[in-house]
């Protein structure tokens, strides 16, 4: 470990106020990109609590709404190991 804090791996917490500070990814390439890779390219938004990384797919956990939102704005046409995002959205 380099020292750098790891995020948690929960992002799916039943507190509504967190709810609109999460980030669904889609479309993502799953057998190459990393959770590791997901917050490099995220954490430009704000400070990440959570990070989850699932088959085709990720939640990236904000500490609030207004992080979540830049990160959407941002990253809704990056192209990440060849595939296109599929819309970063607010995950309600």
């Amino acid at each position: 470990m380099t020292g750098k804090t790891q995020t948690s791996n929960v992002t799916n917490k039943n507190d509504p106020r967190s709810l609109n500070s999460r980030v669904f990814i889609g479309n993502l390439n799953t057998a190459i990109v990393k959770k590791s890779d997901i917050e490099v390219i995220f954490t430009k938004y704000g400070k990440i609590v959570g990070c989850s990384v699932h088959k085709g797919y990720a939640f990236v956990q904000y500490i609030n709404e207004r992080n979540a939102r830049a990160a959407v704005a941002g990253e809704n046409s990056r192209v990440i190991a060849g595939q296109p995002l599929g819309r970063a959205l607010c995950a309600p």
